[in-house]
């Protein structure tokens, strides 16, 4: 059996998309590299993303954009990013003509609630700090926001996204009281 981890980022921003990691580990990845993405300086995260990257069976990220979250929930969005990460990664192994099959999977997610996904999951909390294909996944999808809010900073400058990355922040809860809500907040989050 391999276990795919899958773990998202910014469940708690008001700016921003939600995005989830899903990613198979081979058993002789370098697995001192992984901690909970948390923990790692951004220099260890970037570093650590790369080898992801090129060791990993298979991974893929996907994200849900602030208008949706508003819709359905941050749960839901969070569950729906998670579940179209796993789809991704399913669909890049089948265009790889990888030997992989969804019988041969089952999945850890970092959390109390899991996607709807076509194998075994369960949900483990603070799976990212102890279960290392969770980690790496944590580690992809943080990368991953981090680039997006950087790049919303280059088009809404004066929200500072590139330094607070969306997070309830005192700055950017002053920002927003000051000039308003940017076109990327999340209206049904709490300022």
């Amino acid at each position: 059996m391999l276990i795919c981890g899958i773990d998202e980022a910014g469940r708690g921003p008001l700016a921003g998309p939600v995005v989830a990691a899903a990613v198979i580990l081979p058993d002789d990845f370098p697995f001192e590299i992984l901690k909970d993405s948390k923990k790692l300086s951004e220099k260890k995260r970037y570093a650590a993303e790369s080898i992801i990257k090129e060791k990993s069976l298979a991974w893929a990220v996907a994200s849900v954009e602030h208008d949706i979250i508003d819709e359905i929930n941050i749960l839901q969005a969070s569950l729906l990013a998670m579940k179209n990460a796993f789809a991704k990664m399913m669909l890049q192994i089948t265009l790889n003509n990888s030997h992989l099959s969804e019988e041969e999977i089952v999945a850890i997610v970092d959390g109390n609630n899991v996607p709807d996904i076509p194998v075994c999951v369960s949900a483990k909390p603070k799976a990212d700090a102890i279960e290392h294909p969770v980690m790496a996944a944590s580690i992809l999808a943080k990368t991953e926001r981090d680039r997006i809010m950087e790049n919303y900073d280059k088009i809404y400058p004066e929200y500072n996204y590139a330094q607070h990355k969306g997070y309830p922040t005192k700055a950017h809860r002053e920002i927003c009281h000051k000039i308003g809500m940017s076109p990327i907040q999340r209206t049904t989050f709490k300022y």
